[in-house]
């Protein structure tokens, strides 16, 4: 089994198309931060503007902490795109170029192949979390330096001291690798349904998109739905952001989480041992 892993990772990073969710990222948060940079100031003033009359702020608000948390809220929605660019072809690609009888020649069981496969997407998109954390955690910290977070939302502000931070966001990117492994076993089911890598593609970022606003339409009739979409789980790594940590809502978001996984996967598994690839 570790040989057969071994085989689909040197499969997944000898494509170009695997690099391109590397180099995206690096080239959003460098542009982000780069905008940061010149401009942050503007973005602090017309962030507190509604809090200067009651507050007086003193110190380096837009450090590299802040801008971090902001790359975050921005790109953890375009991530799921890159992570089924990889996970989407990891299937259906063999079967486009013709692979699987090649494949199933070994003394392997269709079980083995899925399951490597599988764990082979997750250790890719774990790379390209690890990818954003490292570059918009350490460039942000290069850039404006570190300092206490300001975390601002409609209702309340609450600012965490720097010794305080770095904890809150490697739980963070944990939690958002196993956001991103959810849509990287989404994509593999849906790759074990055609013999294409456009459409497990494109079926991923549409259920994607359509949970995401069914997640976020506030009508009486969805409430009792939205509970049981992933996506409306995903963003639960601002949880540990809170002032008091909410480890009950932490763990039902996790566990969700997981247990869309092992549902997609155990689809998958019986998809594919029920498929004929070899006519």
């Amino acid at each position: 089994m570790i040989q057969l892993i071994q085989i689909e990772l040197s499969k997944v990073f000898s494509r170009t198309r695997t690099y391109i969710g590397f180099i995206a990222i690096a080239i959003l948060v460098l542009v982000l931060e780069i905008a940061f940079y010149l401009d942050g100031n503007r973005f602090i003033d017309f962030a507190t503007q509604s809090l200067d009359q009651s507050f007086i702020f003193t110190g380096k608000l837009m450090n590299g902490y802040l801008v971090c948390f902001i790359v975050l809220q921005s790109l953890i929605i375009h991530v799921p795109l890159l992570v089924s660019l990889v996970a989407g072809e990891l299937l259906a690609g063999e079967a486009t170029s013709g692979t699987f009888r090649f494949l199933l020649t070994r003394p392997i069981s269709r079980t083995q192949v899925v399951s490597a496969k599988f764990i082979a997407a997750c250790m890719y998109t774990i790379a390209l979390v690890l990818w954003l954390s490292f570059v918009s955690l350490g460039l942000g910290k290069l850039l404006f330096g570190s300092g206490d977070l300001i975390v601002m939302k409609t209702d309340m502000i609450t600012i965490f001291s720097a010794d305080d931070v770095m904890w809150r966001f490697g739980c963070a990117f944990l939690f958002a690798m196993l956001s991103m492994c959810t849509i990287a076993s989404l994509a593999l089911l849906f790759s074990s349904l055609v013999e294409n890598a456009v459409g497990p593609i494109v079926s991923t970022m549409v259920v994607v998109i359509v949970f995401v606003v069914i997640s976020a339409m506030d009508v009486q009739i969805l409430n009792n739905v939205k509970p049981l979409l992933f996506t409306t789980h995903m963003n639960a790594w601002k949880l540990f952001f809170e002032e008091t940590l909410d480890k009950q809502a932490i763990l039902t978001s996790a566990l969700v989480l997981l247990g869309h996984i092992l549902a997609f996967l155990g689809i998958t598994i019986v998809v594919f041992n029920k498929k004929d690839v070899l006519s």
